[in-house]
């Protein structure tokens, strides 16, 4: 006996929306940093290039790599809300927002190499610097940032009923279901957060420069930030990189909480397969085997308490 709600739908019908809680609040914050982002680089760019400041203009140019970044993000959310219906995505579009994650952490990896590369040559080679003009850019900068930051917060408080599944799989009731970290914002939210980190660094080693003449300082502080935003991104490559190949972390219980509540009454489990379908949803196929097989209706009843299990199969043998 097998039920799969992907190929036997409930009488009331079902879909496969497996979009995070807050997909749309998240797009929209998004789009709007963006803006932002996009509005001080523009600034920045056209300013330097009236008043010849290098350092303008580079920081403007900085930001279009981040504001890019976070364009991937956007589009991802974009594209996943308009094909959630899409049959061809058999199980939803979830994972669209791992896919975007992954390649800005790819891109986040690069700008750190970029930075880190870029205070090398500085540190072996110093250049003057304007410290007034420099300083002031890097605070403007900072400001930004932390509003971009602000937007861009994942705060778990506000996580409510985004689930758009109407057949009786083991969650689909009124109650919350855990909330699952959003990949995708995380990475627009680490880009704004690296930019942050260099600005604040930026700051302190132009102060101590200025008052103390250590001008080997603002290039080393650039590497040390270029280290902190490399381990940040791979941080977020092994992330997203991992719901994309559907491994499951160790810290995951979602296994053992399936297992406990089959396995009782003399049902074993012999094959179980646990995936990730998007944030805060997870797929499963449970194959068990009985001396006294039941419905697998009941088996599925079981699992109604393990509210990020949105996808069930279940298969029922009798014992050998």
């Amino acid at each position: 006996m097998t039920y799969d709600s992907a190929v036997h739908p409930a009488p009331s019908g079902h879909d496969h929306i497996f979009l995070g809680d807050n997909h749309e609040r998240n797009e929209r914050r998004t789009w709007f940093v963006i803006v932002l982002t996009a509005t001080m680089m523009v600034a920045e760019i056209a300013a330097g290039t009236v008043f010849g400041s290098m350092a303008l203009v580079a920081d403007g140019w900085h930001m279009s790599t981040h504001a890019a970044a976070m364009l991937i993000a956007a589009l991802a959310y974009l594209f996943a809300r308009k094909n959630a219906r899409n049959p061809r995505f058999t199980f939803g579009t979830g994972k669209l927002g791992d896919l975007a994650a992954f390649a800005s952490a790819v891109i986040l990896a690069l700008i750190a190499l970029l930075i880190g590369w870029e205070s090398f040559l500085r540190l072996a080679s110093p250049v003057p610097i304007s410290f007034p003009q420099a300083i002031s850019v890097a605070v403007i900068g900072l400001a930004v940032n932390l509003v971009c930051a602000w937007l861009l917060r994942d705060d778990p408080s506000h996580h409510g009923h985004g689930h758009h599944h109407d057949h009786d799989q083991p969650h689909h009731n009124d109650r919350h279901h855990a909330h699952g970290r959003d990949n995708n914002l995380r990475a627009a939210y680490l880009h704004v957060l690296a930019d942050a980190l260099t600005s604040v660094l930026a700051i302190v080693a132009l102060l101590a420069a200025g008052v103390y003449g250590w001008l080997w300082l603002d290039p080393a502080m650039g590497i040390v930030g270029a280290l902190v935003i490399a381990r940040w991104s791979w941080g977020l490559i092994h992330a997203a990189g991992g719901v994309l190949v559907d491994y499951v972390p160790a810290d995951e219980d979602l296994p053992e909480e399936i297992r406990s509540a089959i396995e009782v009454e003399g049902d074993i489990i012999i094959d179980l397969h646990v995936w990730q379908l998007g944030p805060g949803h997870h797929g499963a196929i449970v194959s068990v085997v009985s001396d006294n097989p039941k419905a697998p209706s009941l088996y599925r009843a079981k699992l109604a308490h393990i509210h990020d299990l949105s996808h069930v199969t279940v298969e029922v043998e009798a014992s050998a």
